[in-house]
């Protein structure tokens, strides 16, 4: 499966979180929501949550291993890069 597209959508309020991801596989499927985060070691993933019954987050889509994880994580993080990072205020 290859990555064929990824839009990055830039939160423009201050905070941890820093902008949302689609990315579409095989130009046939699409995983909305990845968050881009400002962490303690520096920008990382967070693939779609919902909150379950107990409280707890729970990943809905999400790889299946480590290799496609970092994989994953380094195309989205080199194209949030290559993106201007100064927001402007939204009219």
């Amino acid at each position: 499966m290859q990555i064929t597209d990824i839009r990055i959508r830039q939160i423009s309020k201050e905070g941890k979180m820093k902008a949302v991801v689609s990315v579409t596989f095989d130009n046939a499927f699409v995983v909305h929501d990845i968050k881009i985060i400002d962490g303690e070691k520096g920008l990382f993933i967070a693939m779609p949550s919902r909150k379950a019954a107990d409280g707890e987050y729970r990943d809905i889509a999400h790889p299946i291993n480590s290799e496609t994880r970092t994989e994953l994580q380094q195309r989205i993080l080199s194209e949030y890069e290559k993106m201007p990072q100064e927001i402007s205020p939204e009219i």
